[in-house]
């Protein structure tokens, strides 16, 4: 149990750190949306490779990972620098987990699974929040940086739903990354001529991909041994928290009241569906033994 809430902890704080690291490389115009993508899944690839050749020691693990993820690894990556150059942390992650979330819960229901009422009222309330978070105002989020964020909570909620198929995470996610790099160098190629690289913005994008990204994974996966899938899954609502609060620390960014309203509707919301789910998932369960039990006495 305790290893469990520290490698939790430790993944949780790094996830949010990707996009404090994002913020305060784009905000000082250290570096430039598209070589930070570029560093950070490149740096993330060869972190991933030498955790993977380490390990070959207690058994044989090769590269693998499938195209389809890396197309939906890079689509992150390079819709979250981006979103980055008009959008402050806090704001920033509460619509790329929200958006994970919600893609995560549609495309569940798109495969068959119905929703009950209460996830259906879940789902609608984390839409209000969102609605209430764009809403014209001062402190409203640009739209193209709000949509920019969403295609990435999209294809992360894409890319981790394809990864339930793997069955060795740590060769399939070196795969993926390592698969990313042909994408991220037409992207960087394709922006080469805003290319702008200052040695701390170097930094920041390594210790995103090689640390907050690529060694968080790791870590996140240790967690999930000793997580439920809504333990993990409510215990990333945590996220968007611990950003708006490095936010305030580390880049002066000010909470409005619109963004704890937002986030109050979102996560909540996605909080109600996930325990609606679990109920579900408990009742179902207790069904079945039922019903083997009627079985066994017949």
């Amino acid at each position: 149990m305790q290893r469990t809430i520290i490698t939790t902890t430790v993944a949780l704080f790094a996830f949010a750190a990707n996009s404090l690291l994002c913020r305060m490389a784009l905000s000082s115009q250290s570096i430039d949306a598209a070589s930070f993508a570029t560093i950070r899944l490149l740096s993330g690839a060869l972190t991933l490779i030498i955790i993977l050749l380490a390990r070959r020691r207690t058994g044989q693990r090769n590269i693998k990972g499938r195209w389809t993820s890396a197309l939906m690894l890079f689509t992150y990556a390079a819709s979250f620098s981006f979103a980055y150059l008009s959008i402050e942390s806090g704001t920033g992650t509460l619509i790329l987990f929200g958006s994970v979330q919600i893609t995560m819960i549609l495309i569940d229901y798109l495969m068959g699974n119905r929703l009950r009422f209460g996830e259906w009222f879940g789902l609608f309330f984390a839409f209000g929040g969102f609605i209430v978070l764009v809403l014209p105002g001062v402190n409203a989020p640009p739209l193209s940086a709000f949509l920019m964020m969403a295609i990435a909570g999209c294809a992360w909620g894409s890319y981790t739903l394809m990864g339930k198929f793997s069955n060795d995470s740590l060769a399939d996610t070196t795969g993926n990354f390592v698969k990313s790099l042909p994408f991220v160098a037409l992207l960087f190629l394709f922006e080469m001529a805003n290319a702008e690289i200052s040695s701390y913005g170097f930094f920041l994008s390594f210790i995103s991909g090689s640390l907050a990204t690529s060694g968080a994974y790791v870590v996140w996966y240790l967690a999930l041994r000793g997580l439920t899938t809504v333990q993990a899954a409510a215990s990333q609502l945590l996220v968007p928290v611990i950003a708006a609060f490095g936010g305030t620390l580390f880049l002066s960014e000010v909470i409005s009241g619109r963004l704890i309203i937002s986030s109050l509707m979102v996560l909540g919301g996605i909080l109600v569906v996930l325990l609606t789910r679990e109920q579900k998932e408990s009742s179902q369960i207790t069904k079945n033994c039922h019903n083997m039990a009627g079985l066994n006495m017949s």
